[in-house]
């Protein structure tokens, strides 16, 4: 287990024993403080991924290449999708067992918000085809228009 991942566990650890301690009234309180710990170790992962991403087609970019390679393989894809369900678990747990069936709802909604996102980042014309069918649509309708 990454050390990170077992502080992040002692975190979760403690404000579950603070909830039981201090009550219901500072429920919200201490979940948003685990989450933004939690969206701040996102947030650092995702910019360190970031900066080596933009580092790796900086470097293929200054050695003449055209066309970088792509940054995202179906491994990685693989990978994050499992990493995303397995998340997913202590999460809704977490929305759950806080904030009940509308906590839940929330979790999901931003764990399926993610994986969208994940999915648009890597194939941004996935939902671009019915855009793309639709303009074509009206052109014709345009170019129809002009004849008459």
């Amino acid at each position: 287990m990454d050390t990170r991942d077992a502080e992040l566990k002692k975190e979760l650890n403690a404000t579950l024993q603070a909830r039981r301690e201090l009550g219901e009234e500072y429920e919200s309180a201490l979940v948003d403080s685990f989450l933004e710990k939690v969206d701040q170790r996102i947030d650092g992962a995702v910019e360190r991924r970031v900066r080596r991403q933009l580092a790796e087609q900086q470097m293929v970019t200054a050695r003449g290449a055209r066309d970088p390679r792509p940054t995202d393989s179906w491994g990685e894809r693989f990978g994050f999708a499992i990493v995303s369900l397995v998340l997913a678990i202590p999460l809704s747990a977490i929305g759950g067992g806080f904030a009940g069936l509308s906590g839940l709802l929330v979790t999901w909604a931003g764990i399926v918000g993610v994986n969208v996102f994940q999915a648009l980042r890597g194939n941004p014309d996935l939902f671009g085809s019915a855009r793309r069918a639709r303009e074509s649509r009206e052109r014709g309708a345009k170019a129809d228009a002009w004849k008459d």
